[in-house]
């Protein structure tokens, strides 16, 4: 029995040890420096936590209020639930009397990088889109701005407010929640394999991102966030059937028809159902019809297993904030 432990024992130390001195190989550097020039690690932060910590604090308690719809049962997490990737895996979320919105809600982690908000884009960063809802008759509900700060009048959310430093207005909730969720940053392997540690990736994963790279997915789906940064027409080489016309929308322009923002493909693997209305229920299905109807690509089942390994490596090491 000591002979087996001992075995055992040397074989784990042999193997830590042969994991620190794999050499790499000449593909994987020109990998990563391929990748470098494409994506970009999460940072640090992108709030400083100490001096906002009183506006951060307010912000996740305004996130879970549910005061803050017009009969107490919707709150921010509902449909960005924080213990579900930001999401509530529903292809459209219902709002307080159980209608449904016509689109998918999005993650809320790492949405502070996108350039803009909701999937047409009518807001401009995290602050404004947490006003959004609020006084959406099908979300929350609330008749009016004012109807919504009567419903948090209160002693406690007045201390808290001046302790934030911020004005007991309606503008200063989406303040508050934006900052709250510009905490929402979630590094994930691939955060180490962008900084040097090849070896974070597994070798599916990394013939995953050649792969992605490769058949032109970064077309869209590039930068700090994987996306987010731009809107796209869906359906570039093929027609994509939907009554959704996206950006248009907000902008009334006929070039803006079926563009929508493209989403961040952070922690995808966690996010189904996908696209702007929810009817893409795995993602194998999701990158199969982005090729189709995006690159022109018709992806075996191997390529789409190779992309979906790869984006597994953005899914978090933790949720928790």
């Amino acid at each position: 029995m000591k002979t087996t432990i001992v075995f055992i024992i040397l074989l784990s130390m042999l193997s830590c040890s042969s994991e620190k001195t794999r050499t790499i190989s000449k593909t994987d550097q020109e990998l990563h420096i391929k990748a470098l020039g494409i994506f970009k690690p999460l940072p640090e932060a992108i709030i400083d936590t100490k001096t906002n910590a009183h506006k951060i604090s307010l912000g996740k308690k305004l996130y879970f209020e549910k005061k803050l719809s017009i009969n107490n049962t919707i709150s921010c997490n509902s449909c960005h639930n924080l213990e579900t990737y930001g999401v509530d895996n529903q292809p459209t979320s219902p709002g307080h009397d159980g209608t449904r919105g016509g689109r998918n809600s999005p993650t809320s982690l790492n949405a502070a990088l996108h350039f803009k908000q909701f999937w047409d884009g009518r807001a401009a960063d995290v602050e404004a889109q947490a006003l959004g809802p609020i006084t959406n008759p099908i979300e929350h509900g609330l008749p009016s701005e004012k109807a919504a700060l009567e419903k948090i009048n209160s002693k406690e959310y007045i201390q808290l407010f001046k302790k934030a430093g911020l004005d007991f207005n309606y503008k200063n909730i989406g303040v508050a929640i934006g900052s709250y969720e510009r905490t929402f940053l979630t590094p994930s392997p691939f955060d180490d394999y962008l900084k040097g540690d090849i070896f974070a990736l597994n070798q599916k994963q990394r013939n995953g991102l050649d792969k992605f790279i490769q058949v032109g997915c970064i077309s869209c789906h590039s930068g700090v966030a994987l996306g987010g940064n731009s809107f796209q027409k869906l359906g570039v080489v093929k027609s994509f059937e939907t009554k959704d016309l996206g950006l248009f929308e907000v902008t009334k322009k006929k070039r803006d028809k079926l563009k929508f923002k493209v989403p961040g493909l952070r922690n995808i693997e966690k996010t189904a159902p996908y696209f702007h209305d929810g009817s893409v229920k795995t993602l194998s299905e999701a990158i199969s019809i982005m090729g189709e109807y995006q690159l022109g690509t018709k992806l075996s089942n191997e390529d789409i297993s190779l992309i979906e390994a790869f984006l597994s490596s953005t899914t978090a090491k933790s949720v928790k904030f």
